[in-house]
């Protein structure tokens, strides 16, 4: 099984992720800085709906001017063009693996798809 997790190594919950998915699938595990390198609106749309969630339960609200904008009561298009626009609005960690697609938060969510 592969892995892919959108990373944020200044954050100890995706760190920990992290941490869990390399002991259990070593050198499989795709790591993408999201603040770097960020999913596409699309990529986001596909997550959110493999992961049974809204892009507004995907939105990170502390530390970001995500409430100010109104974006947690917007529509999902706003919302996913917020988080495109300014990667910094998704709550992390995200991974997917053949299993499925979780937030992990907290990190013992990943069991849940490996």
């Amino acid at each position: 099984m592969k892995a892919t997790i959108w990373h944020n190594p200044k954050c100890g919950t995706s760190r920990n992720t992290l941490a869990i998915l390399q002991e259990r699938l070593g050198d499989d595990v795709a790591v993408i800085e999201y603040l770097k390198a960020p999913p596409t609106r699309d990529k986001l749309a596909q997550l959110y709906r493999e992961a049974e969630m809204t892009p507004q339960q995907g939105l990170r609200l502390r530390g970001t001017d995500a409430q100010e904008r109104g974006l947690p009561d917007a529509d999902d298009d706003t919302v996913l063009e917020a988080m495109a626009d300014d990667p910094s609005l998704i709550e992390r960690p995200l991974v997917e693996t053949d299993l499925g697609v979780r937030l992990c938060r907290p990190k013992e969510r990943v069991e849940e798809i490996l």
